[in-house]
Formats: C-alpha cells, sequence, structure tokens
C-alpha cells in the first residue's frame, strides 16, 4: 500500500499513534476479508462488502495523513 510513501510510514508508524492504528486496523481488517473470501473465516457477501467499505475509508484517511505529512516536510 502506497510503496512511494514508504519511508514516510516507516516514520509515521514511530512517531504518530494515530496513524499507527489506522493503519494496524487497515491490515487487520485486510486479513479479516482475505479469510472470509477463503472461506476460512464465516462470512456473508453483505458482511464483506461491508468490511471491505471500512477498509477503503481507511484507507482513504491514511492517504490524506500521508500528503499531508508529505506537504509538510517538503
Amino acid at each position: 500500500m502506497f510503496p512511494e510513501y514508504r519511508e514516510l510510514i516507516t516514520t509515521l508508524k514511530g512517531n504518530d499513534h494515530h496513524f499507527t492504528r489506522l493503519f494496524d486496523k487497515h491490515n487487520d481488517l485486510d486479513q479479516r476479508i482475505k479469510n472470509m473470501e477463503a472461506r476460512i473465516s464465516p462470512g456473508t457477501h453483505e458482511e464483506i462488502e461491508t468490511l471491505k467499505k471500512q477498509k477503503l475509508q481507511i484507507k482513504d484517511e491514511l492517504y490524506a495523513i500521508l500528503k499531508k505529512a508529505a506537504a509538510a516536510s517538503a
């Protein structure tokens, strides 16, 4: 996710607790979705779609934080 911001992500994960929580939640949702789609965990199509929407919302928020941090360091 966001390879162009790899270094900034590392920095933010070390310094910004809010960013770290969002990043970890995004990864958790991603794993839950994969497990449901692979039938490792139970989940309906509707549940999977809801989780995907939550994941996308978090991804958008992470991207906004990254863009703001990149602009501030430029």
